[in-house]
């Protein structure tokens, strides 16, 4: 595992989609297997399947599945490591830099943030709560979702399945 220290999974993301939703960074597990949320106890999957975003449970080998249905994987920082708290803010605004450019050339309609304390701090909003943000980050519309580790445990699934799904039904209105 300490010899994925670092590295990075490529994105899932082709242009146009109507979500892209945006992890922190990988864990080293996710590193060293390729594959997003992909360790045991991460509750991405379910959550994305319970929220109606996909019709059945999928694994995290399954990702490249996620662009026929509009929606793609990205990561705020590249860099694997054990825990999101390793990631001081400078690398976080650096990330945010990085995605502005990625969002202007995919142009996704929505770009899900998936942890509301890495996002208050790469984009300088302080104030930030879960849901849907007041202004748009290069043309794309904001969202904010707890985090889907094992180690988030303010949410079980259910509670991320209510807020994601809040998502998928405002895309799907919009």
């Amino acid at each position: 595992m300490l010899a994925a220290y670092g590295k990075s999974i490529p994105d899932v993301l082709q242009r146009g989609l109507q979500v892209l939703f945006c992890g922190i960074n990988p864990s080293l597990y996710s590193a060293a297997v390729g594959h997003h949320f992909a360790r045991p106890g991460n509750r991405f999957w379910p959550a994305l399947h319970a929220a109606g975003f996909t019709d059945r449970l999928l694994q995290p080998a399954e990702q490249h599945l996620l662009v026929d249905l509009g929606y793609g994987i990205t990561n705020l920082v590249d860099g694997a490591t054990a825990s999101a708290d390793e990631l001081s803010a400078t690398v976080l605004k650096a990330g945010a830099r990085r995605l502005r450019r990625k969002l202007g050339r995919y142009r996704p309609k929505c770009i899900a943030f998936l942890g509301v304390v890495a996002y208050r701090q790469a984009f300088a909003r302080p104030e930030a709560t879960f849901g849907r943000q007041p202004e748009p980050l290069a043309g794309s519309q904001v969202w904010v979702l707890p985090n889907p580790s094992g180690l988030n445990a303010h949410f079980q699934i259910a509670d991320l399945a209510r807020l994601y799904r809040q998502l998928r039904v405002a895309i799907l209105s919009a």
